[in-house]
């Protein structure tokens, strides 16, 4: 969260309510102009010339309207004589006027052969405007103004505390987390009790991941001796005896296979060492040409595969690199052929490197769509026959997802299967692109 997250959706809410006000109050002293003059001037002009005509038709020496506000005139139709220029030539009807002094409503009505002329003065109307209408709705215009930055200063005061834990979240160090950072000169400051309990649950799961770091960097030390040791040691005795010629080839076939075996859990503890250690913490990258690493994983299965029958061909359109540490590429790929020849009893593996990754094709039992669905998950194996754990697809599903290295699977029962690993920030040597 930056300083722009929550603090900017609180200004801009605060803002948009405060538009909306004002577009509310000039709406309200719009229609109550419009109500002012279109309803109380027309019909008090109506009824004053309906109350004029009744007590003229009574006594013919009724005066003419003539107030503050309202002038009346009276002249037989067709005759303008004795009139202001500014109502001569109006018919009948209501007639709006601009003058110097401002506007005038003018009434024309007509009975009997006479034409009243009934003149409103329409600065009347805005001196009340102004002082009953608009200078009313502005004093409350400002105090809603006020209520708003209150409540903005206040949500502000009530919101940063919030915002400065999200900065401290985000600077915190995965690798060696401080639970301090969550309670140093923040919480003692803040008499938010939510706050305080937020700071604290962030503080208590601070020092739950440095254990856990401290934890997993502690196991990774004790493995990668505890573990490569004795398999060194059995793997050293291995060949002392195959060294021996009194070694008859029944042993010598049993020694081979436990060689074998020892050889694979080396690869395998590797690879679980690669997965619970961050890059950061030991696992320097570097340039890898993944020519040179696919080479050197098709001559190791072939010395493990033995004499069956499948032909293991790699061809290469340019020369691939990539920037990683370099067992991880060999521990990915090495996962993906040994899967696919252990799946082929006789044929073909075809490896194909281009600009954009490796595809491995095997022309094995292949796998239905809901087997391709739980191919890398771990311990699932599609042919319970086939020797083997079940977790090498599961290794390169999480060193895909570590390394951004997208692995796709396509495969048909009886015809092979097809697998793809990308490397979308690789290199291509154009100038060895055959």
């Amino acid at each position: 969260m930056t300083d722009g997250g929550l603090k900017k959706r609180l200004s801009r809410t605060f803002g948009l309510q405060a538009a909306a006000i004002s577009i509310a109050t000039i709406l309200g002293i719009y229609l109550a102009g419009v109500i002012l003059e279109e309803i109380l001037i027309t019909q008090a002009l109506v009824q004053e010339a309906d109350h004029f005509w009744t007590r003229y038709d009574q006594d013919a020496n009724f005066p003419r309207p003539n107030t503050h506000n309202l002038t009346g005139y009276l002249a037989p139709i067709g005759s303008e004589d004795g009139l202001p220029a500014r109502l001569k030539g109006l018919d009948a009807g209501f007639h709006d006027q601009q003058q110097d002094s401002g506007f005038s409503t003018v009434y024309v009505s007509d009975r009997n052969g006479q034409r009243l002329y009934l003149v409103f003065d329409g600065e009347q109307v805005n001196a009340l405007a102004t002082w009953f209408g608009i200078i009313p709705l502005t004093l409350v215009l400002l105090v809603l103004y006020l209520s708003v930055w209150i409540a903005y200063r206040v949500s502000q005061r009530a919101v940063s505390p919030v915002t400065a834990l999200a900065h401290r979240v985000n600077r915190l160090d995965p690798d060696a987390p401080d639970p301090a950072v969550f309670t140093e000169d923040l919480v003692h400051d803040v008499a938010n009790d939510e706050v305080q309990i937020l700071a604290g649950a962030l503080a208590g799961f601070a020092e739950r991941l440095r254990a856990f770091v401290d934890r997993e960097r502690q196991f990774t030390r004790d493995a990668s001796h505890e573990l490569r040791t004795p398999l060194t040691v059995i793997g050293i005795a291995t060949d002392v005896l195959l060294a021996r010629d009194e070694i008859g080839d029944g042993a010598r076939r049993d020694i081979e296979r436990i060689k074998r075996s020892v050889k694979d859990m080396e690869e395998l503890v590797e690879a679980f060492l690669l997965l619970a250690r961050e890059a950061e913490q030991g696992l320097a990258a570097d340039q890898v040409s993944v020519n040179e690493v696919m080479r050197d994983e098709v001559e190791r299965v072939k010395l493990v595969m033995g004499h069956k029958p499948v032909d293991v061909a790699v061809h290469a359109d340019c020369q691939l690199t990539i920037t990683a540490p370099p067992r991880v590429p060999a521990v990915l790929l090495g996962n993906l052929l040994k899967n696919a020849i252990a799946y082929t009893d006789s044929g073909s593996v075809r490896v194909t490197i281009d600009a954009g990754g490796v595809t491995i094709e095997d022309s094995g039992v292949g796998m239905a769509p809901e087997q391709v669905n739980q191919a890398f998950e771990p311990f699932y194996r599609g042919d319970p026959n086939t020797p083997g754990h079940g977790i090498g697809l599961s290794i390169v599903r999480r060193m895909s997802e570590r390394f951004d290295w997208p692995v796709g699977i396509d495969s048909e029962p009886g015809v092979g299967t097809r697998v793809r690993v990308s490397f979308p920030r690789a290199q291509a040597s154009r100038l060895e692109c055959r």
